[in-house]
């Protein structure tokens, strides 16, 4: 009988700005896909829904606070990731409180997402720029 992958649910956000600036992060060097540009977010933990392990993560990495109902759910990614499959949640967000600092990330940048092609950023993250170019 074939081993099922367990599924890894991740959020992230689509911070944007007034003139339509995405907020991306640069991963540290030594973490796991070091040196990559990503979306701002994390792991769901059991018993959080999506939106309250986005606001957490938000507030974690950046030091910013987000109101649910702010959060817009966008699009997702659905990857292999070695022995688990990544299930990514694109929420888009324009309204928070506090400025983006990076707590974990060695960098953030604010980019248009016609811009976010040229990034170096994890597989999952390419649809997910697609999306956004539409928007």
């Amino acid at each position: 009988m074939e081993k099922k992958p367990t599924t890894l649910f991740v959020v992230a956000a689509a911070l944007t700005n007034e003139s339509g600036a995405i907020l991306l992060q640069k991963r540290p060097d030594h973490a796991s896909m070091g040196g990559l540009w990503e979306f701002p977010g994390g792991k769901v933990e059991a018993g959080e829904t999506p939106e309250v392990a986005l606001a957490r993560e938000l507030f974690e990495e950046l030091g910013i606070s987000v109101n649910l109902q702010d959060l817009i759910p966008e699009t997702f990614a659905s990857e292999p990731l070695g022995e688990r499959h990544l299930l990514l949640l694109l929420y888009r967000c324009v309204t928070w409180e506090g400025t983006p600092t990076p707590h974990f990330a060695s960098e953030i940048a604010w980019v248009h997402p016609n811009d976010m092609a040229a990034l170096p950023m994890p597989p999952a993250d390419y649809p997910l720029v697609e999306r956004l170019k539409r928007i």
